[in-house]
C-alpha cells in the first residue's frame, strides 16, 4: 500500500472545510493513518518547501509559499491506499483552482486563476497540498509525522485491542 501527505493550508482552515475535505479522502476508501494540526515555523517550512521548490518555480515563490503555509494552522494527515498519491491528486485537483474540475476539492471550493494572481500580484490560495510523487512522499511524511503517530489498524477489532 503507497502512503502520502496531505496538508490542509491555513485558508481550508480558516474556511472551516477540515470536514468536508477529509470526508472527501474517506469516501474514497483511503485510510488515515496520522492526522494532527499544527502550527509551523519558518525553519519548517523551509523544510517543507525545499530547495528544489525555487528551483523550479523561483526564489519569489518558494518565500510566498513559505509565508503562505505560516499564515495559520495547517492539518497534516498520511494517507494509505492503493496508488493513494495518484488518487488523492485526483482527488485534489489542479494547483490552479479554476483550471480543476467540479467534484475536486479545489474545483469544488476554490476558483483563483493563476493569472488574476498575477495581475494582482497575489498568492493563489488553493486550500491543499499533497505529495506529488513517491519520492516527495518519502521526504514529507517523516518531516511531518514520527512513526509513532502513525496508527495501521487492520479492523475494527485490533483498534480496540
Amino acid at each position: 500500500m503507497e502512503k502520502t501527505l496531505v496538508l490542509i493550508k491555513p485558508d481550508g482552515v480558516f474556511r472551516h472545510l477540515i470536514g468536508k475535505i477529509i470526508t472527501r479522502f474517506e469516501d474514497s476508501g483511503l485510510k488515515i493513518l496520522g492526522l494532527k494540526m499544527v502550527w509551523i515555523d519558518e525553519k519548517f517550512a523551509k523544510k517543507h518547501y525545499r530547495e528544489d521548490v525555487a528551483e523550479r518555480h523561483g526564489e519569489k515563490v518558494r518565500n510566498e509559499l513559505i509565508n503562505y503555509i505560516r499564515e495559520g494552522p495547517v492539518i497534516a494527515m498520511v494517507l494509505e491506499g492503493a496508488d493513494a498519491i495518484k488518487v488523492t491528486r485526483k482527488i485534489v485537483g489542479s494547483t490552479y483552482p479554476n483550471e480543476s474540475p467540479a467534484g475536486t476539492i479545489r474545483g469544488d471550493f476554490s476558483h483563483i486563476s493563476k493569472e488574476y494572481g498575477n495581475r494582482k500580484e497575489i498568492m493563489i490560495k488553493n486550500l491543499i497540498h499533497a505529495s506529488g510523487n513517491k519520492e516527495d512522499a518519502d521526504i514529507e511524511i517523516p518531516l511531518w509525522f514520527d512513526k509513532k503517530e502513525l496508527h495501521a489498524h487492520k479492523t475494527i477489532r485490533d483498534f480496540f485491542m
